[in-house]
């Protein structure tokens, strides 16, 4: 019960820093508005751990390397901790599986993340459409990248914008790719549904 309770708020904090790391990552990705008060708080909340392995992993044509890097070793090093906790002590295992793991649980995260944006976008321009709330400019400024492809493709239906369910059809195929890899890499194994 004890090693339970422990997985799960080990769970919580990690994917909720892996988070906050992989939506800098994306930001900066969508080359978003920087002097947002969200932003600052991801910057802020990730340079403790980012800025030492940016020495080491810099950035190339936007992509932020070392915010990846960081996603996989916090998600690799909670995998450990769970397989220690499940286990009473080390246990036996592939490194490069765990690797393995920790990079095909964080492109799932990645794409939840585009997933509930997607979702918020849509929600919000019912309901408060041109809202200068900065969560809801920075949403719209993630899913931008991901949807203007759709957009460029689907021919205009009079004001309706139909390109967010294509942008869902896309995920969820990508999503369940993902789950299918996790299975052949024997993640479902330790029994975690993630």
């Amino acid at each position: 019960m004890l090693a339970d309770i422990l997985i799960t708020i080990l769970l919580i904090v990690s994917t909720f820093y892996m988070t906050i790391i992989l939506l800098r990552f994306l930001l900066q990705l969508a080359r978003a508005d920087f002097y947002n008060p969200i932003s600052q708080f991801a910057v802020k909340a990730t340079n403790p751990l980012l800025r030492p392995l940016r020495r080491v992993i810099p950035g190339w044509g936007g992509i932020d390397g070392a915010a990846l890097v960081l996603a996989v070793i916090i998600q690799a090093i909670t995998f450990f901790l769970i397989l220690v906790a499940l286990n009473g002590g080390i246990p036996s295992f592939n490194p490069l599986t765990l690797l393995v793991w920790a990079v095909l649980n964080v492109l799932d995260l990645i794409v939840k993340i585009y997933f509930w944006s997607v979702i918020a976008v849509v929600v919000v321009s019912w309901i408060a459409p041109g809202s200068g709330h900065p969560a809801i400019q920075l949403v719209a400024q993630i899913t931008e990248p991901v949807m203007r492809p759709v957009r460029k493709l689907m021919p205009s239906m009079g004001g309706l914008d139909l390109s967010p369910i294509i942008v869902f059809l896309i995920l969820n195929v990508i999503s369940v790719v993902i789950e299918h890899m996790k299975v052949a890499v024997g993640l479902g194994a330790i029994g975690l549904g993630m």
